[in-house]
């Protein structure tokens, strides 16, 4: 009976989740198009990314071949193939759920048309970084991305275990010092502090890789080492220990877990034991082994 209470709470975890994800998606397609209309494109600033190549090829088009190809169409065109290429070093969930962010932003790209909020340039640049950033991140929380360099990016984040954003930063100087060669070197160069802040917020708030130290106190010891190996894919260690007060016996189960998971181990836990005690400290170095699921 426990253990089917257990599923069915994680099931229907795994529903509210697909439901929070598809939200996460829609609002940054949103905040992606109206951060474009509103302070990238007005600004003649690039944005980071296939969006900002997407934006470089347009220009170079209109520029030198008199064409006019429109920055959604790119933006799939780009998009597309290198998610089928990455498809294998990220989860299917995952890539299906940034092929729709991209698809939506692209839908929104042609049918809003915001406008500008600020003559300023400096406050173009602020804002502009700032939602850049927070449009990605809130994307990567709802377990998908943006697309083009987050499909590279995590790829690779999977394969090594740690971030590379700034060499996505890097990736994306390269792009804008090609932008100001072929148009103006002063716009180059506010982009370039635009992906900065950009980069930065994404750092700040795309938290996967920390991880945190559970030691877990408890007198139903055996159920909740079964529940969490069961459910949670983590080695974890059981100490019998004796409370100072009560003299009591107890279990200290002690585990390493990703910031994603935390709260997933605490309702966990709680459910198989409301008065469990949890210490949860950050870790800042792990040696061995350690699973990941991929995005």
């Amino acid at each position: 009976m426990e253990n089917d209470n257990l599923l069915d709470g994680r099931k229907n975890k795994k529903y509210r989740q697909l439901i929070l994800s598809l939200l996460a998606v829609c609002l940054s397609a949103f905040l992606q198009t109206f951060c474009y209309q509103v302070f990238l494109k007005p600004s003649h600033m690039l944005a980071s990314g296939f969006l900002g190549t997407s934006m470089l090829i347009n220009i170079f088009a209109d520029n030198y071949l008199h064409l006019d190809i429109p920055v959604p169409f790119l933006l799939v065109a780009l998009n597309l193939p290198v998610a089928l290429m990455c498809m294998r070093g990220i989860s299917l969930r995952f890539t299906a759920l940034s092929l729709l962010q991209i698809a939506i932003s692209s839908t929104f790209m042609r049918l809003c048309h915001f406008q500008p909020i600020f003559d300023d340039l400096s406050l173009n640049i602020i804002f502009g970084g700032a939602l850049n950033g927070f449009y990605i991140s809130l994307a990567l929380l709802g377990r998908a991305s943006t697309g083009g360099m987050d499909f590279i990016a995590l790829y690779v984040s999977n394969k090594k275990g740690k971030t590379i954003w700034e060499y996505v930063l890097l990736i994306n100087t390269i792009m804008l010092l090609t932008y100001g060669y072929i148009t103006n070197w002063r716009y180059a160069g506010y982009s370039i502090i635009l992906q900065f802040i950009s980069t930065r917020v994404v750092s700040t708030f795309h938290k996967r890789y920390k991880l945190y130290t559970l030691n877990i106190t408890t007198t139903r010891g055996e159920a909740i080492r079964d529940a969490f190996v069961n459910h949670i894919r983590h080695g974890i260690t059981c100490i019998p220990v004796k409370g100072g007060y009560t003299q009591q016996d107890r279990t200290m189960l002690i585990t390493v877990v990703s910031s994603y998971e935390v709260n997933d181990v605490i309702d966990l836990l709680q459910q198989i034991d409301p008065y469990v005690i949890i210490s949860i400290n950050q870790t800042e170095r792990f040696i061995g082994r350690f699973h990941r699921e991929p995005e």
